[in-house]
């Protein structure tokens, strides 16, 4: 099966497969809910159009932040001892 844009153009885009796979399914997630509620048919799959959006580079994680309201997470991880 052929992928197109390929994985590794979409990388350019989002730092991590972790983040890209969370930027393409919450954005799919809010173009199915949108199609639904206008009652409009979506013309390809919610995943392909959103997939599309961030090889444009019309969807970013940072516009997806800020759409949520959330403040960018830093990498620290904090080790508790008992």
């Amino acid at each position: 099966m052929l992928l197109y844009p390929p994985i590794k153009d979409l990388l350019g885009q989002v730092p991590s497969r972790y983040m890209l796979v969370n930027l393409v399914a919450g954005r799919a997630r809010k173009l199915s809910s949108e199609s639904e509620a206008s009652g409009e048919p979506l013309e390809e799959k919610a995943v392909s159009l959103a997939i599309q959006e961030v090889a444009d580079g019309t969807l970013t994680v940072e516009m997806a932040e800020a759409e949520a309201g959330e403040e960018p997470e830093e990498e620290a991880v904090e080790i508790k001892e008992e």
